[in-house]
């Protein structure tokens, strides 16, 4: 019989088990509680953090969504801070959508290599030297670049948004992943002018290791974020955002799930579909440490500790100049308006 590769490189990832939070952890997260209805506030939490802040963020009837829906809930919330435990792009739109809401993180030191590799002043000069084109921008970007940029889309409506400018005739200058840019041009046609960026952790993604693991489970299904390559994005069997993904989990009749987008997803993944097998799709390669290494080390700064530090002390608060926040409202609201 043969042996797969899976088998021979490394263990084979585990199913997902979700992290209880530990004994000692509870005192922290019954401070915390205390504190969001002491400080009126409510906690906005991404797919990606890690279970305990999902989970605390649920509890206290807060929301836990991708970054579209994060952005909907906070602007039209009553609290009056806003904790958003994510990256920090997430709590610049978050106050930009609500500048009245004093907007708290765990760290402002959590960011993203998409953010990061898309700086505002060389990406401005980029939109200048093609001034023919419709900047549209992915969430995914620091406050400046979204003020110069006529649209922000999230993955859940990029298609559906690049198909609204094509059929006006618009050409497309695409910002800042190259991988969503390149799943978006393929599925519309459209004229894009991709900048050069990646996620770190969407780009780890291997097909190889995704097509072994196929091999020990055939029935599986694929599902995988378009930030991921194309050769991994070419075996799925839905290809959408974290919010596509968990219904598509739901539809499908298999009974076993290989995800290839950051394990945070599996926490809600797995309460959509609690009698479903979840793998994490392999990143890693001969001798790696970890068969898959899909957690985003900037959503992993956002703990208890740090949570609770923010509430009692006001660190981590969110602020965008005011003239700024102007410009890049624009095409934030063109992404809230937009009816697919």
């Amino acid at each position: 019989m043969m042996t797969s590769q899976v088998e021979l490189d490394a263990p084979l990832p585990n199913p997902y088990c979700p992290t209880r939070i530990p004994a000692e952890e509870e005192a922290r997260v019954a401070e915390i509680k205390q504190l969001l209805k002491a400080r009126n506030a409510v906690l906005v939490a991404h797919y990606y953090t890690d279970d305990a802040i999902q989970q605390l963020a649920e509890e206290t009837g807060g929301c836990v969504a991708d970054s579209l829906e994060m952005a909907r809930f906070g602007a039209r919330h009553e609290a009056t801070t806003l904790v958003v435990a994510g990256v920090r792009f997430m709590g610049e739109t978050a106050k930009i959508l609500s500048p009245e809401k004093r907007v708290l993180m765990p760290t402002l030191e959590a960011t993203c290599s998409l953010d990061v590799g898309c700086p505002a002043d060389t990406f401005s000069a980029f939109c200048d030297a093609h001034p023919d084109r419709t900047v549209v921008v992915y969430a995914n970007t620091s406050a400046a670049v979204k003020a110069r940029a006529d649209w922000v889309v999230t993955s859940s409506i990029a298609v559906d948004v690049i198909e609204h400018l094509q059929a006006k005739g618009e050409k497309i200058l695409w910002a800042p992943d190259k991988h969503l840019g390149g799943y978006i041009q393929k599925r519309t046609g459209a004229d894009m002018l991709m900048w050069d960026g990646a996620c770190i952790v969407h780009e780890e993604f291997k097909a190889k290791g995704i097509e072994d693991l196929k091999q020990l489970y055939p029935d599986a299904a694929v599902l995988v974020h378009p930030e991921s390559p194309e050769a991994v994005v070419q075996l799925a069997d839905v290809a959408g955002s974290t919010s596509q993904l968990i219904k598509a989990a739901q539809a499908l009749p298999n009974e076993q799930l290989i995800v290839a987008t950051d394990r945070g997803i599996f926490f809600k993944m797995q309460q959509a579909v609690p009698g479903k097998t979840l793998f994490e799709a392999p990143t890693a390669g001969n001798g790696a440490t970890c068969r898959s290494c899909a957690h985003c080390p900037w959503m992993a700064m956002n703990a208890l500790d740090n949570l609770a530090g923010a509430l009692r002390h006001g660190s981590g608060e969110v602020f965008v100049d005011a003239s700024l926040r102007q410009q890049a409202l624009k095409p934030l609201e063109r992404m809230l308006n937009f009816n697919v």
